[in-house]
């Protein structure tokens, strides 16, 4: 576990690889989102308050951060490493017993700002420029997932807003679409 922890955040994951995974996961999302809008729709006007998935996004992040507390160097702080992995224990299991509004957003707010450090490692002093199409891609999230994470009331009304029109809907989907086309393509081709 300790290589992975620094393959992740110390070393960083290939620029290429991050650049190819991402990208796809753009694509592949957007695309079928584009093709299926019948069932991914309402899948979306349901995440903010599907409990379930929210259980599963919250330990997924609890045991994300454990991970990272676990094998980081904590210099003075050592001393505090059992009590912090306590708490980070006692604190998934009271997020998802009291906070049941918005669990889901919540849950993929702290996630989305996990994701965001093994990408900039990967992307950290990396040449060529476009890589700050990784860079990029990795700030908004974080950006998103902060305030998702006090205010997830805001991806709810940001799905309404999306649905309200079916050309918003499209574009999103495109513009999702075409920019893991540039991420995946400028991987595959210069990184």
């Amino acid at each position: 576990m300790d290589s992975l922890y620094q393959t992740l955040y110390e070393d960083g994951l290939p620029l290429k690889l991050v650049g190819i995974v991402v990208g796809l996961a753009l694509i592949a999302s957007h695309l079928f989102a584009l093709i299926r809008p019948g069932a991914v729709q309402p899948w979306l006007v349901k995440f903010p308050r599907n409990e379930k998935l929210g259980i599963a996004l919250v330990v997924i992040g609890f045991v994300w951060t454990l991970f990272v507390w676990t094998n980081m160097d904590l210099g003075e702080f050592f001393k505090a490493e059992r009590i912090v992995q306590l708490l980070l224990v006692a604190g998934c299991i009271g997020v998802i017993v009291y906070v049941k509004e918005f669990l889901a957003v919540r849950a993929l707010g702290f996630l989305m700002i996990l994701a965001a450090a093994p990408i900039l490692e990967a992307a950290f002093l990396k040449d060529p420029t476009s890589r700050l199409l990784l860079v990029l891609f990795a700030y908004v999230i974080a950006l998103k997932g902060m305030f998702w994470v006090g205010m997830p009331y805001l991806l709810r009304d940001q799905i309404k807003w999306v649905l309200a029109e079916s050309y918003r809907y499209r574009i999103g989907a495109i513009a999702g679409l075409v920019y893991g086309v540039a991420i995946a393509g400028c991987a595959i081709l210069w990184w």
